[in-house]
């Protein structure tokens, strides 16, 4: 199945600002990525072409950096076979649009997984991800709502608590 997945949101901030942020990307203060309720990025080598690593089940690996332009991961999972990209676009002097897009095709049991789960889970966790960098600039801070489909896999995908057995 061929896949197109766009997020877009602008920022009033010089591209300046946001660079900044999306330096720390994958670091233990990672300023992009909502880490406070979905796994954090990990890479081997940080943010370099190369490094491989991912977020929770996801893994990729950078295929191509272009520092405050635009970071491009390839997938390495059986069945997804495509990319994932940021990028930076200046908007005016006080203005910059962030964008993710994913370009893939799935086969077999990914296109399953994509269509029942990792699609909504990842429009989610795009969205939190935007609502932090946008929340670094202004005293009202956004919070995105996840649709009730999130809400239940997130539950379903919880790890199980081990039950206190000492009386």
């Amino acid at each position: 199945m061929k896949v197109i997945n766009i997020h877009r949101r602008t920022i009033e901030q010089p591209a300046a600002e946001i660079v900044q942020l999306f330096g720390t990307l994958a670091s233990e203060n990672d300023r992009m990525l909502a880490t406070d309720k979905w796994p954090a990025m990990k890479l081997d080598r940080g943010l370099q072409v190369g490094s491989k690593g991912g977020h929770g089940p996801i893994k990729y690996f950078i295929t191509d950096y272009q520092p405050g332009k635009s970071i491009t991961f390839q997938f390495d999972m059986t069945g997804f076979d495509g990319f994932h990209r940021f990028d930076i676009i200046p908007s005016g002097a006080h203005q910059t649009q962030i964008v993710h897009v994913i370009d893939m095709n799935t086969t077999g049991f990914a296109t399953l997984k994509w269509a029942l789960a990792i699609r909504w889970l990842h429009d989610a966790f795009i969205e939190d991800a935007f609502d932090k960098v946008e929340n670094q600039f202004t005293r009202t801070q956004k919070r995105s709502e996840w649709i009730w489909w999130v809400r239940v896999l997130r539950r379903i995908m919880r790890p199980k608590r081990k039950k206190n057995t000492t009386k």
